[in-house]
């Protein structure tokens, strides 16, 4: 008899996991239908509204922009009103500023609902980041769990441009992919209002508030995973930005004509798989050497490409997605794991602050650069983005060698996670 109890609160504990497992990856595959879509977006806007390429780089940089001021501006909410409150909220703000996006087909419409929903998106995100920490048992189970999570963001930047395209086909505006998104934020909120979400210890009767996310840029552990994610950013937004532009004037046949068709797809296809990968590989490999290997591979992408030009352009820019798929989940994961559960939403809006201004920023700057210096021709872009990757390649060489965030990793093992 008395065991009843126990047995039945286990039960409910194991399928409120679940649950809100279930939700975060959803969360993910959500908005990434309708951030990693941008590129047919502004392919199609740019010729329905008379837009330049100026203006329509807003569609990016807008969200982008929104993105990095919630996260380092209202991280603090997921740690002050709880994770739940949080992601309902932010999910509730984003699925209305979706919804109004068929309301009329102004551009300053929808520039103004692009920040609405960029600032949203920094709010549930953030929380959802922080949870994941309130799910895992330990940082390594931190670091597989967040590289699922980034596995079904990565098929939501598959199927948003997918979907874009097949409304194009068929006459159906654009604008239908943020109702899609709407619906899906509605469905999320009604089962979330349901679920039970785990707790999340404060280490401090003081409130998180907004100056902890900027304070946190004294932390060592924060600003360093943070500056390897901006590097890293700016190559993975190279390629879905800036590639079908480099790959314009192309003329193969055979297998480099398909690879130039659907560079940007096969990109995503293995950034996804290789995400569902890392799941199970950074359980048996260690993560240091992992970083150290795909950033080394990522830079020999680039560097080819840089050297042997659109011959190698067109294999070795969209196969690097394999090698970039575990590289920002990872580092994501072990910048929030040296902290304490209690910190998470901050430095996850840390994080999320500097991923989003490389984000917005880098292709700009690859712009500048090709226009600047190369008369408009992108490779001079792509040396940048090169750049990038080597001093990514140096950061995790250095980070494989001296091993800076063990202390604080183990520390947080025995500390905030229970290892059971």
């Amino acid at each position: 008899m008395s065991n009843q109890p126990q047995s039945t609160t286990s039960a409910g504990a194991v399928v409120s996991i679940i649950a809100v497992t279930s939700l975060t990856y959803a969360m993910f595959f959500m908005f990434a239908m309708t951030t990693d879509a941008v590129g047919e977006i502004i392919k199609i806007a740019k010729v329905d509204m008379q837009l330049t390429n100026v203006q329509a780089s807003a569609f990016h940089w807008a969200t982008m922009v929104a993105i990095a001021a919630s996260g380092i501006g209202l991280g603090f909410l997921a740690d002050r009103f709880g994770r739940k409150t949080t992601i309902i909220g932010g999910l509730t703000v984003y699925g209305l500023a979706s919804m109004a996006f068929v309301l009329d087909q102004r551009f300053e419409l929808y520039l103004i609902l692009l920040c609405i929903s960029g600032l949203a998106i920094g709010v549930f995100k953030t929380a959802a980041l922080a949870l994941v920490g309130d799910i895992a048992n330990s940082t390594e189970d931190h670091t597989s769990k967040m590289n699922a999570v980034e596995g079904f963001f990565g098929i939501g930047a598959i199927i948003g441009p997918m979907l874009v395209v097949w409304f194009a086909s068929r006459g159906i505006s654009w604008t239908w992919l943020y109702v899609i998104a709407a619906l899906l934020c509605a469905t999320m909120i009604l089962i979330a209002i349901f679920t039970k979400y785990p707790d999340h210890k404060r280490q401090s009767e003081e409130p998180a508030s907004l100056m902890r996310g900027f304070s946190l840029m004294k932390n060592q552990y924060a600003m360093g995973f943070s500056m390897a994610i901006a590097l890293y950013v700016a190559c993975e937004v190279a390629i879905f930005v800036w590639l079908p532009s480099l790959l314009a004037n192309f003329s193969g046949e055979g297998l480099s004509a398909v690879f130039a068709a659907y560079a940007v797809m096969i990109f995503f296809i293995l950034r996804a798989i290789g995400r569902f990968l890392g799941a199970f590989v950074l359980r048996i490999i260690d993560w240091k050497i992992v970083m150290l290997l795909f950033s080394g591979a990522i830079f020999l992408c680039f560097a080819g490409s840089a050297w042997f030009g659109q011959s190698a352009v067109v294999f070795l820019l969209p196969l690097s997605g394999i090698f970039m798929s575990m590289m920002y989940p990872t580092l994501n994961s072990k910048g929030i794991s040296c902290l304490p559960k209690a910190d998470h939403g901050a430095v996850a809006g840390l994080i999320l602050f500097f991923t989003a201004v490389s984000a917005a920023f880098a292709p700009l700057a690859m712009a500048l650069v090709a226009d600047g210096i190369g008369g408009g021709d992108m490779k001079y872009g792509f040396y940048l983005a090169t750049g990038a990757a080597a001093c990514l390649f140096a950061m995790t060489a250095w980070n494989w060698l001296t091993d800076p965030a063990a202390k604080a990793l183990s520390a947080n093992d025995s500390s905030e996670y229970s290892n059971g």
